[in-house]
């Protein structure tokens, strides 16, 4: 068994209220827990409007998988327009 963990840093520029930016995250995290067998949560700036740091991870039997799956869910954060990605970090857990 393989966990991989992601941790993406997001600006969120359209947004002008800590309302506005939990609406854009959870569409997001919808969005990616319907497409993916993840889970995901926002773990950093939960009170900042226009940044977010959140942590998806992902298990599986061989590290390639998860890394595929973590590659492609960085593809899908780049895509969305309502988020600028600035960072991402894949970790091996175990």
């Amino acid at each position: 068994m393989v966990v991989g963990l992601l941790l993406v840093d997001l600006i969120l520029g359209s947004g002008h209220s800590l309302k506005e930016k939990r609406s854009v995250l959870l569409s997001l995290i919808k969005k990616l827990q319907n497409q993916f067998n993840i889970s995901i949560a926002e773990v950093n700036y939960q009170d900042l409007w226009q940044r977010s740091q959140l942590a998806v991870v992902c298990v599986n039997t061989e590290w390639q998988a998860v890394e595929r799956i973590l590659q492609r869910i960085v593809a899908v954060i780049q895509s969305d327009p309502r988020c600028t990605l600035l960072n991402s970090e894949f970790r091996k857990i175990y």
